[in-house]
């Protein structure tokens, strides 16, 4: 599923500050570091203006997925007989002109979003091409024996994750990537997974951003009844 994401990319420095702090160079263990590809690609300065100039080239093909969103769920939601929040089989057997109605904006749908979605495949694919020699140029500067992904550690010292590093490498080396693919572009499989792990990443920041909001809009309505 492809979203707007400048809300998510507005939060995800603070979601993501932990695993990006600079740390010192002396502060690797033994040659061992830890660096999360995700999370170096997701805050990259190209990723940002890449979805940035995708977002702006089919603003309206996204109106258009916002409203056929919308009225999905109201299609969805009619059939939902039983009001329990979910179409089971009978429900969905029991009014095939809507399940028809539904089938087909869900197609149209899927049509608007191909293209964007090509096109976010092209910048991550880019990005991807550039990381390993980022990372090598981390590797070598900090003399790191062997990098591992974060979840295989259960505690790690101060400084051990180097992503930040990588993160500045990468922005140094690659500061902007086209946002239109070439004609016949067919992105690869790897291209295709890490896009979904930065979707994840994206959803997740702008899910936390909007229950903070929504936490400090009470907290504000709050100190402004009587009586506080």
């Amino acid at each position: 599923m492809i979203t707007n994401f400048k809300p998510a990319l507005a939060g995800i420095a603070l979601a993501m500050s932990a695993a990006t702090v600079a740390a010192p160079a002396a502060a690797q263990v033994n040659g061992i570091a830890t660096a999360s590809p995700e999370a170096v690609l997701v805050q990259a300065d190209a990723l940002r203006t890449g979805y940035q100039a995708i977002s702006t080239a089919y603003a309206t093909q996204r109106q258009q997925i916002a409203t056929l969103r919308q009225e999905i769920n109201n299609l969805q939601a009619s059939l939902d007989t039983n009001g329990d929040r979910e179409v089971n089989q009978a429900e969905w057997d029991a009014n095939p002109t809507v399940t028809a109605q539904l089938e087909a904006k869900q197609q149209q749908a899927a049509q608007l979003l191909a293209p964007i979605a090509l096109a976010e495949y092209y910048v991550v694919e880019q990005l991807l091409a550039n990381l390993g020699p980022a990372q090598n140029q981390v590797v070598t500067a900090n003399n790191i024996q062997i990098m591992l992904d974060p979840s295989a550690f259960q505690y790690a010292a101060e400084g051990v994750d180097v992503t930040g590093k990588i993160l500045a490498a990468l922005n140094a080396s690659t500061p902007a990537v086209a946002s239109t693919p070439p004609q016949d572009y067919q992105p690869r499989r790897e291209t295709v997974a890490m896009h979904g792990a930065i979707q994840q990443i994206m959803v997740g920041a702008a899910q936390r951003a909007a229950i903070q909001q929504a936490q400090q809009q009470q907290q504000a309505q709050t100190a402004q009844e009587p009586g506080r």
